[in-house]
């Protein structure tokens, strides 16, 4: 970023800082170090010896079975720990810092990420939220000792065939509930230490027609519910998907979590963390792919890489800094916009997995055959994420649950936030500044407005004085300006949008806004990024990357895009290859790898 713009920038948001406040300049500091461990411990993935590495972890993906010796280690290492907030004597402070800590996990094998315990604190969330003190306390000490929790799920991968089912409970005469119901898809279910079912509680279909019970098979009688045997997926093999069948069960009234028909909006709240998450881990996962791409393309070669690799490779390195600038940004409102959260972390969640698709599709013109030997820890991460992706990102139901928060916010927000908005807190963009913690209590639902679209504006408005300077950073002012016309024109088609609840809100018409809106809405998050850059990384200071990310994300939403600067994709590809040399990883932080 040049001088001059570093001080438009700084005088802009000057005043709108967070609150200090004592330890929180120690978390990150923290989070960084457990990463940094978790990673030695882990070891060197492609070591062909490592009991942790991608030799063992392709190989229990084979049999279908989770790699046991792994996630022992994970246990011991405390991992648990994690999705626990430090007020219960864990270590979850921040989102952002969570998917920092958890990097190294992912990075190997997104699906033991999400089968070790990620999806425990998917589960949790609705205790952290609406929990009684008791309630906290049971889910705390079970994660701290490395147990586990499961909750099904009504929607997934339309391609896995696995069924949406409901849970019904009634109330009981004596107190508590009689549950009922069949759900076939639970990571875990079938060795999970508890249970987080969210069930029907009321007849009509609405906002009030759910509950959500905290279950602990110890305290059911035995003959009253079962686990279901494990169900079949055609990604995330080692995984355990099972499920869960209760027959009039009863339900000890001290089970409710949150109030009766708060289900829903308990699930609207906690979902802003698992989307936020999901991207990260899944960003973290592609970054594997790319070093196998990038060993492909060296290994053998004395002289530079081959042309024909360098659109791919330097497109993919952009796309995985944007995404990684996405999910941190969505993480970051978290605690820092709680309220203006839902829907950034919605358009972010339906255009991240997208992205990673795209980019991993280039890649394979990479790789060729070899991408696909998962018996290759060097090259085989490529088939397997390709398998993995869409049940990580729950598929066509993810991405619909998404257009269902995005949808019906559109017309309102066009017409109270985009025009009129305050621009963030830089803190939100600042990397390693300090931030608010994650406060589940706090998460709003909609309404809030929309902090990204002021962002874009101001964005767009200091790097206009360098639009006809030429070079690098006026190309990225001439596409910062396209991505604000964009959104003005967006604007003017969300006001013609029928009032919410006239009409069905995620209607063709109100989908393809809603899939606009999620490209400016990711345009403004790396832009917001690229901003707030402190001049420590000479590479992210530069605009070459961030131009190349923008013109694709133009190209993706079908904006006329100039082609970049001849030397863009030569900027980003040395930096690709230095990294790959130091053994640094292609996130916005360059972390240290194991080797």
């Amino acid at each position: 970023m040049t001088k001059e713009l570093t001080t438009a920038a700084t005088t802009a948001t000057a005043g709108t800082t967070a609150p200090p406040s004592a330890g929180r300049d120690r978390w990150e500091a923290d989070a960084v170090a457990r990463a940094a461990r978790l990673e030695a411990l882990l070891g060197d993935p492609y070591d062909p010896a490592n009991p942790h590495g991608l030799r063992v972890l392709f190989a229990a993906d084979e049999r279908r079975i989770p790699p046991a010796e792994t996630e022992a280690l994970l246990t011991e290492a405390g991992v648990g720990a994690e999705f626990v907030p430090a007020e219960y004597g864990g270590l979850l402070t921040r989102a952002d810092l969570l998917a920092r800590a958890l990097r190294p996990v992912f990075r190997r094998d997104a699906a033991l990420g999400f089968g070790y315990g990620i999806t425990s604190l998917f589960a949790a969330g609705a205790v952290w939220a609406a929990g009684t003190a008791r309630q906290r306390r049971t889910v705390a000490d079970l994660l701290l000792r490395g147990g586990r929790i499961a909750t099904p799920h009504h929607e997934l991968a339309h391609a896995d065939a696995l069924l949406r089912d409901e849970f019904t409970a009634h109330p009981a005469p004596g107190g508590g509930h009689r549950l009922s119901g069949r759900g076939n898809a639970a990571v875990n279910a079938g060795r999970a230490d508890a249970h987080v079912v969210y069930a029907r509680t009321g007849p009509a279909r609405g906002p009030h027609s759910h509950s959500v019970l905290l279950l602990e098979p110890g305290r059911l009688p035995a003959g009253a519910w079962h686990r279901l045997p494990r169900a079949a997926t055609r990604g995330m093999r080692g995984v355990l998907f099972s499920g869960l069948e209760f027959h009039d069960c009863p339900v000890p009234e001290e089970a409710l979590v949150g109030r009766p028909g708060e289900g829903a909006a308990l699930a609207l709240r906690i979902s802003q963390v698992d989307r936020g998450l999901i991207c990260g881990a899944l960003t973290a996962a592609a970054d594997t792919v790319l070093h196998s791409a990038v060993r492909a393309a060296t290994t053998g070669r004395g002289g530079p890489v081959a042309r024909r690799w360098l659109g791919p490779l330097a497109g993919a390195f952009a796309d995985l800094l944007a995404c990684d600038s996405m999910a941190t940004v969505a993480l970051r409102a978290l605690g820092l916009l709680p309220d203006r959260a839902p829907a950034l972390t919605a358009a972010v969640k339906y255009l991240v997995p997208g992205l990673l698709q795209e980019a991993l599709e280039e890649l394979a013109t990479v790789l060729g055959a070899r991408g696909y030997d998962h018996r290759s820890p060097q090259y085989g991460a490529l088939g397997k994420l390709l398998r993995d992706l869409p049940l990580a990102g729950l598929g066509h139901a993810g991405t619909a649950s998404c257009q269902a928060v995005i949808a019906p916010q559109l017309r309102a927000l066009a017409e109270r936030s985009w025009s009129t908005g305050h621009e963030p807190p830089p803190e939100l963009f600042r990397l390693g500044a300090e931030l608010p913690p994650l406060d589940y209590r706090l998460l709003g639902i909609a309404g809030g407005g929309d902090a990204m679209a002021a962002s874009l504006a101001g964005s767009a408005a200091r790097l206009a004085p360098f639009l006809r300077t030429g070079g690098r950073t006026a190309a990225l002012a001439g596409l910062a300006r396209s991505f604000a016309a964009e959104l003005s024109t967006l604007r003017r088609a969300c006001r013609r949008l029928p009032p919410y609840g006239t009409t069905a809100p995620a209607g063709p018409a109100a989908r393809a806004l809603g899939n606009r809106y999620s490209l400016v809405v990711g345009a403004a998050a790396v832009l917001g990024v690229w901003e707030r850059q402190d001049g420590t990384d000479p590479f992210l200071t530069d605009p070459a990357w961030v131009v190349l990310a923008l013109s694709r994300l133009g190209e993706r939403l079908g904006m006329p895009v100039p082609e970049p600067p001849r030397d863009c994709r030569e900027h980003v590809l040395d930096e690709l290859l230095r990294r790959y040399r130091s053994g640094r990883g292609y996130d916005l932080h360059a972390t240290a790898l194991a080797q």
